[in-house]
């Protein structure tokens, strides 16, 4: 019984799992920055490449 105890008190106090999901949670953000950034280029990239098309053709 004493040894779980030790174990769960090492499981609590051990702090390595907090900055693993810092970083998930920073990834998270960037990743929904380039999402929200590429749908906002989206569209004029589209406009500019359909005006470039008809003089390619």
């Amino acid at each position: 019984m004493e040894r779980f105890c030790a174990l769960a008190l090492d499981f609590l106090r051990d702090r390595r799992g907090a900055t693993a999901i810092e970083y998930a949670f920073i990834a998270s953000l960037i990743s929904i920055a380039a999402v929200a950034a590429l749908l906002e280029i989206g569209p004029s990239l589209n406009a500019k490449f359909a005006g470039i098309l008809p003089s390619l053709q």
